[in-house]
């Protein structure tokens, strides 16, 4: 057996224990608001994630809004009181983003809330290359408490200025 049949056969037993896991923790992937995702690269699957609105006693769940980069853009004009968070790497960062994103990395954006972001009532626009990460990042963070996260996609769609 080959090393490339070895890693599609341990990518599919990776797939086959995040779906037992989902049962067991009551999660339905045939639900809107539940998504596992599957990161990995040439070599196969390096980790997993699970995201799913959990309601607590009295609170409807982790909970984001996504919108379109041309639907942002509008709002950025309306209004001056919110943060944009670019979630790519620092290097992704640094080749360019829009004027006026902080970075905080999808992948550091983990357990406790980012020191970056004291107010969970801020309105936080969150975005990434291609709009996967930032959808990650915004369940992370709605997950923490955040209440107001706009995930509006990835820098590939803006057509705006870029700012290194």
């Amino acid at each position: 057996m080959g090393k490339r049949t070895i890693l599609i056969l341990a990518g599919a037993a990776v797939c086959a224990i995040a779906a037992v896991i989902a049962v067991r923790l009551n999660i339905s992937v045939n639900r809107e608001d539940t998504s596992i995702s599957i990161i990995g690269g040439v070599d196969g699957p390096t980790s997993i994630f699970i995201a799913g609105k959990i309601p607590g006693e009295g609170e409807k769940g982790a909970e984001y809004t996504s919108m379109t980069m041309e639907e942002a853009k509008e709002c950025f004009q309306a209004s001056g009181d919110y943060l944009i968070v670019d979630v790519r790497r620092a290097d992704e960062y640094a080749e360019g983003h829009i004027p006026g994103a902080i970075n905080i990395a999808n992948e550091d954006i983990i357990a406790s809330e980012p020191a970056e972001l004291p107010d969970k009532n801020q309105t936080i626009y969150v975005y990434c290359r291609s709009g996967n990460r930032s959808k990650q990042a915004s369940a992370k963070l709605a997950a923490m408490g955040y209440k107001n996260i706009i995930e509006f996609g990835g820098i590939l769609d803006w057509t705006g200025e870029i700012e290194k």
